[in-house]
């Protein structure tokens, strides 16, 4: 097979999905993200469950934009069972729809190289905000989660 012109791929990118909100919209930023940074032409969110968009409608809305092929890429660090059932499954149900569009189940993030800068970087983050040096990140926000904490050591006997 011949690579695909970047412009006419429709990259799905997947995550579970919550019930919280602000979880899945932190999805759609990512998809926002990503779409500026890539070459491919059409970048759609999706979730595999509790939440819309759903894989199906991502895949639909890829095809709708022109799509000659959709690659599907979980959001996911680790492979598991939703890399190697859920989400594939789920993917072949959504390609019945379109039989002419070939599509493809990425691999997770995994041991990309690029993931420890990733790690780092947001550990030194969080020192810096409970240092007072920075704001709280995204994920942080109102929550009232990132600050040092201690376990009192149990009395001595």
């Amino acid at each position: 097979m011949q690579m695909p012109d970047p412009a006419r791929v429709g990259l799905v990118v997947v995550d579970h999905g919550s019930r919280r909100q602000a979880s899945n919209e932190m999805l759609e930023e990512m998809a926002a993200m990503i779409r500026e940074a890539v070459d491919y032409g059409i970048v759609e969110p999706a979730h595999m469950e509790l939440a819309e968009p759903s894989i199906q409608t991502a895949f639909d809305r890829c095809v709708e934009r022109g799509a000659e092929m959709v690659v599907v890429t979980p959001y996911f660090l680790l492979p598991g069972k939703h890399w190697d059932e859920d989400i594939p499954e789920l993917t072949r149900e959504a390609a019945t729809r379109h039989p002419e569009v070939p599509y493809l189940v990425a691999a997770p993030i995994g041991l990309h190289p690029l993931m420890a800068e990733v790690i780092g970087s947001r550990a030194a983050h969080c020192l810096a905000h409970v240092a007072g040096a920075a704001e709280e990140c995204e994920a942080c926000a109102g929550t009232g989660r990132c600050v040092v904490r201690r376990v009192d050591a149990p009395p001595a006997s």
